[in-house]
């Protein structure tokens, strides 16, 4: 008999009576007794269940904490925007791009200031303004992230993992970085991308796709462009309308307009001298560099074209090392991705049918150069040229000559939601001032042996990893480890997922975000077995 089953019958008995004594009457005493036990043995071992289950469930959460997965909590910016340390939360006061930029501890401790902070000099990754104008916002905390534990005690790490392990100088803190080299392997880093074993090592496609960073994006278009706070001078369309047969839509300066026959060419270049340049800059870090870094030219055109009735080409270009490439698609359904010879002639490299010939409906048009390898995209069909793997296969590397990006088209079309990208870039210098070149640099490869991993950061000019410890890594009993290397005994795990993304503070002395930034949980991509 249950406990809600003895106190239904005590509360009846005792209305029918008015008393304790009638109860004790009309019930025998052994049933009285032996009901009084059976409540609190029943009682008793409610107890004892909830009891046993809770320390079941303690000594779960325990299992799960120390060998399968654990919380993370991202300290500082040199895996931004990848994931991100104690930052702040921006939107470009001309033409409202959201960004992030870096929040700078006062001290070794990392304790965020409550209230609102003043914002460093900080420029839009789109429009180029620089931010003159005093701002002071709450600092959001870094993300927080769910790691994978011990996964590489029972599989090798793969190439792009994002990994947590024990910083071999101070093993007694952590660090998140991606893994870019395993043990056995050559690296070497050549204008900013990845060598194994003389073989550029490309990305995922997820991985891919989480590391392109903005140069310009139409949609956002600034509120007062007669200032002169973009790159030093009033906004431009970067976009050089005035020099082509294009038009800006009256109503809608996101929309460019062509209105030719079939047999003309109006070509729209980008111009990097007006708009922000191809240099390997991050809307998170100190803008003092930004003119000294290098430039990136592996680069990604996007937009959507439409056309009610459309005959002719649409297509775009993008130079690297000063060798131009162009894709298009026609309306006859053929799609091209060429290459100008060193005589000015257009070289077709690939090409294919598809059955699209119009574009009613807007359709995406897509080209990137990115690690040797051309990838042109019309909706959903693609086309892949690869250039070759060897550092010399995709031309004489002229690193200073900054590349160049411009679409074209002829007949009557419309493009719209036009986005210019650039791919991640590691960096040669340990700062951009600084003589001093890194391990594994271009010129110096770097050979791992056996359990040794080499780690980079995705904020690659501000990051302290593989290319600069100078001193040797900390083991037990005295053991030292090389210099430049993580090994295996010290990597962690895996991180796979940001489940609390820099929340939401409610309260203006809020140390913490409590409100949880749904819009930016996410799945971390890591690598593949593929590459």
């Amino acid at each position: 008999m249950s406990f809600r089953t003895c106190c239904g019958i005590h509360c009846l008995a005792h209305s029918f009576t008015g008393g304790y004594w009638f109860y004790r009457e009309l019930v025998p005493q052994k049933a009285f007794k032996f009901m009084t036990n059976s409540h609190h043995q029943n009682r008793a071992a409610e107890i004892a269940n909830i009891l046993e289950s809770m320390v079941i469930a303690l000594i779960l959460a325990l299992i799960v904490i120390e060998f399968v997965m654990q919380a993370f909590r991202i300290p500082t910016g040199s895996m931004a925007d990848t994931l991100r340390g104690a930052h702040f939360q921006l939107r470009c006061v001309q033409c409202g791009y959201e960004y992030n930029y870096n929040f700078e501890y006062e001290n070794s401790e990392e304790v965020i200031t409550k209230g609102t902070v003043e914002v460093p000099l900080s420029r839009c990754p789109s429009c180029g303004n620089y931010q003159t104008k005093k701002i002071e916002t709450f600092v959001s905390n870094g993300d927080r992230i769910f790691v994978l534990k011990c996964v590489y005690q029972f599989f090798e790490p793969k190439r792009w993992d994002v990994v947590v392990f024990k910083n071999p100088l101070d093993p007694r803190t952590s660090y998140i970085k991606r893994l870019v080299a395993k043990s056995g392997e050559t690296v070497e880093i050549i204008d900013g991308d990845i060598y194994i074993d003389g073989k550029i090592s490309r990305k995922p496609a997820k991985v891919q796709n989480e590391l392109w960073m903005p140069v310009y994006d139409n949609d956002y278009q600034p509120a007062r462009p007669n200032e002169s706070s973009f790159n030093g001078h009033q906004w431009q369309q970067p976009f050089n309308v005035a020099d082509s047969k294009w038009t800006l839509d009256e109503n809608d300066p996101t929309k460019f307009h062509l209105d030719l026959s079939p047999d003309q060419i109006g070509s729209l270049a980008y111009d990097n001298s007006v708009g922000n340049d191809f240099r390997v800059t991050y809307a998170y870090n100190n803008t003092s560099d930004f003119d000294r870094l290098p430039y990136c030219s592996d680069l990604k055109l996007r937009f959507y074209a439409q056309s009610d009735d459309w005959k002719g080409q649409v297509g775009i270009a993008l130079s690297k090392y000063q060798i131009y490439y162009r894709a298009w698609f026609d309306s006859t359904g053929k799609m091209v991705i060429g290459k100008v010879d060193e005589d000015g002639q257009l070289v077709e490299l690939a090409h294919k049918n598809i059955e699209l010939t119009n574009l009613r409906n807007p359709r995406l048009i897509e080209f990137a150069n990115v690690d040797h390898k051309l990838s042109f995209q019309v909706g959903n069909q693609k086309l892949v040229y690869d250039l070759g793997t060897g550092p010399d296969d995709a031309g004489q590397r002229r690193t200073k000559a900054a590349p160049q990006a411009g679409l074209w088209g002829s007949g009557k079309l419309s493009v719209f939601h036009v986005e210019l990208s650039r791919d991640i870039h590691y960096t040669a210098r340990e700062f951009a001032r600084s003589p001093k070149y890194g391990r594994g640099i271009e010129g110096n490869p770097f050979t791992l042996g056996k359990d040794e991993y080499f780690v980079l950061g995705d904020n690659s000019p501000k990051s302290s990893d593989c290319r600069w410890w100078r001193s040797e890594g900390k083991g037990n009993n005295h053991k030292t480890y090389r210099k430049g290397i993580v090994p295996r005994d010290y990597l962690v795990g895996k991180a796979i997922f940001v489940y609390w993304p820099s929340g939401i503070k409610p309260f203006k002395n809020s140390s913490f975000g409590l409100i949880p930034n749904i819009r930016q949980m996410r799945f971390i991509h890591n690598g593949s077995n593929k590459n």
